[in-house]
């Protein structure tokens, strides 16, 4: 289903995680307008982002909207008109579990100068609940030791090593 501006509906976000949000800030799904708010230079406080152009964007939008497994959340200081946190949830569905599904949660970034307003823990918070409102029976979150204090704080346990094989050629690093 697509929803237009919005990345997925948002009547799936819980009311809390709204209520937990300083004067003038909101959650919220991504939207496709989100562009222009600085979603790219958020990120880019994360990892490498590269030249990402409107085009590319509104194109990759579009894709995760039709594909229905995305969930990317933004909080956004609305006096700015600027995005200042971001996380996202993948729906990946599965064979295994009674063909359940598991949630990843991915690229958890609050923009510098943002830090210390709960917001990493506020977008964590909601897409755990994201991951159960549809179906996941666990969600998995990647992170560097560094984080991994802040991820327990939220709720999450150490549970293994992750491995990754880059792609030759492919840009990884900062």
């Amino acid at each position: 289903m697509v929803y237009s501006n919005s990345l997925f509906d948002s009547s799936l976000l819980g009311a809390s995680a709204q209520s937990s949000m300083p004067p003038n800030h909101i959650i919220r799904p991504l939207e496709l307008t989100d562009y222009r708010k600085g979603y790219i230079e958020c990120l880019a406080n994360l990892t490498l982002v590269g030249d990402v152009t409107e085009q590319m964007f509104a194109e990759s939008f579009e894709d995760m909207q039709r594909a229905g497994c995305y969930f990317v959340i933004v909080i956004e200081d609305l006096d700015a008109a600027k995005i200042v946190a971001t996380g996202t949830l993948v729906v990946e569905q599965k064979f295994i579990r009674m063909c359940g599904r598991v949630g990843h949660i991915e690229d958890i970034v609050v923009a510098k100068g943002q830090q210390g307003k709960r917001f990493g823990f506020t977008i964590i918070k909601q897409l755990m609940e994201l991951a159960t409102a549809t179906g996941c029976y666990k969600s998995i979150l990647d992170c560097s030791p560094d984080n991994v204090p802040f991820y327990e704080k939220c709720g999450l346990e150490n549970k293994g090593i992750q491995m990754a094989a880059y792609v030759p050629g492919v840009p990884h690093k900062l």
